[in-house]
């Protein structure tokens, strides 16, 4: 944070000054006590388990510059002997927004707020390389993009940057509302609408009302960017006073992509906005990557750049650990997507596996989360969708990949190997796979899968292609 002192913290929380010296300068918001250092401010939250107000005295001795309470009216007896300053307030989460509020209003840049079931980080990344071929850029640093992170990456822009790109995440019912108005937003981008998240919101539809609500946190005149290739967002219309834009593959949309090709481990086509047309070369990819570039198209373009800049700033870009990396051996190629799944991401994901040179295309595929009831089904669609591609091969484990197995014979003849573990998977693997052949790892983060693909990495003595 930049010239923020207790005094700010102070109002820009509404809390009530308990001690400590009010003109000391504040460098960071910290809520993990183990991160805590000289001149941060600690937020203690309440979890399910853990009240990080428990920590309150060992981060104070650690140098901590300020901390919020709710549960002290009164200064304990330890915090007189250090110069950390105290500040009461009702609630540690709801201050740290209004924090952040506070922070927003006291930024004269703009933001671009990012949300939608899948794809958010990618198109975030993508949007920021983008805007970099002309403007200094802040974006969300790492997960950062909840009711609490989103106020700490607002905190930690700069005078010196020139417009920010924030990732927008929800995974409960009004939490994007509340951070999307912590934001306060110029441009809002809304990737897709798919059932990430299905079990805690009931239906596609609600998830679909959940997304607009970054709308709410939208200025008057802002820019509302859809992705007009989803069902449910191709006709939708932004509230009164924004105006919406489509980008995607469909006549439907301002932004649009023409001769998709795939080149040496990444896409180009040609990017059609009104009469400009530009050759846009992509290091990841997927026509999934062709739509995230394409909204980057349009807030570029809303920012006064040209097609050549934005294309300039998209080829900078060269993907992050563990989603869709290609490597390519001597003896095999991996793509690692490991990082999480949805059915969306996973058919995305295999499309892309079918896209590599190579003499067999096999999945190795574990369990997708947080799909609630309709799991099994969704599992099953997936597995059929597979089944339709051509695969090689897929081996797969968790309880319902099982329901992916039955699609996917159903569907077609691709083999496919069932295992109770991912240790039982590796060691098939190690015998199964030959020379030339294209392996694609794929499953939700807490099924282990980025353990896998690390291990046949090395196997294969693999370097980044």
């Amino acid at each position: 944070m930049e010239h923020v002192t207790v005094k700010d913290i102070k109002e820009g929380t509404g809390g009530s000054f308990l001690y400590g010296d009010s003109q000391m300068p504040v460098r960071h918001i910290v809520l993990d006590s183990r991160e805590i250092g000289p001149g941060d401010l600690f937020v203690p939250l309440k979890g399910e388990k853990v009240d990080s107000h428990r920590f309150l005295e060992d981060v104070v001795k650690r140098g901590a510059a300020c901390v919020l309470t709710s549960e002290h009216e009164t200064l304990p007896e330890y915090a007189a002997s250090y110069p950390c300053a105290w500040i009461r307030v009702e609630d540690t989460k709801a201050a740290l927004q209004a924090f952040g509020r506070y922070m927003r209003k006291r930024l004269s840049l703009p933001l671009v707020g990012i949300t939608g079931s899948v794809g958010k980080t990618t198109t975030r990344e993508l949007i920021a390389a983008a805007l970099s071929a002309k403007y200094r850029v802040y974006k969300t640093p790492g997960n950062k993009n909840s009711q609490v992170g989103v106020p700490i990456t607002i905190s930690e822009i700069s005078k010196d940057d020139q417009v920010g790109v924030i990732e927008l995440g929800m995974s409960e019912p009004g939490e994007l509302k509340v951070i999307s108005e912590i934001a306060c937003i110029d441009m809002a981008v809304i990737t897709n609408i798919g059932i990430t998240h299905i079990e805690y919101l009931g239906s596609r539809e609600n998830i679909y009302r959940e997304k607009l609500t970054i709308q709410d946190g939208l200025k008057d005149g802002g820019l509302l960017i859809l992705n007009g290739d989803d069902d449910l967002l191709k006709e939708t219309v932004g509230k009164p006073g924004v105006r919406t834009v489509y980008y995607g593959l469909g006549e439907n949309c301002q932004y649009r992509a023409e001769e998709i090709r795939n080149w040496d481990g990444g896409v180009k086509f040609t990017a059609v906005a009104g009469e400009k047309r530009q050759l846009v070369r992509l290091s990841v990819m997927g026509e999934h990557n062709v739509r995230n570039a394409l909204a980057a198209i349009a807030v570029c373009d809303a920012m006064g750049m040209s097609l050549s800049e934005a294309a300039k700033g998209l080829s900078s870009f060269h993907g992050f650990e563990h989603r869709q990396q290609v490597f390519k051996g001597s003896r095999f190629t991996v793509l690692d997507d490991s990082y999480n799944a949805s059915p969306a991401s996973m058919k995305a994901a295999l499309k892309v596996l079918m896209e590599l040179p190579g003499k067999r295309h096999i999945a190795v595929l574990a369990d997708m989360k947080e799909l609630g009831e309709g799991s099994p089904e969704y599992h099953r669609e997936v597995g059929e969708y597979a089944g339709s591609l051509g695969l090689s091969l897929a081996a797969v484990w968790g309880t319902d990949m099982k329901e992916f197995a039955k699609g996917l014979r159903e569907t077609g003849d691709t083999p496919v190997a069932e295992f109770a573990g991912k240790d039982e998977l590796a060691a098939f693997l190690e015998q199964e796979v030959q020379e030339g052949d294209c392996l694609l790892f794929k499953g939700s983060n807490s099924m282990g899968v980025s353990v896998l693909a690390e291990r046949f990495k090395k196997l294969a003595g693999l370097s980044e292609g």
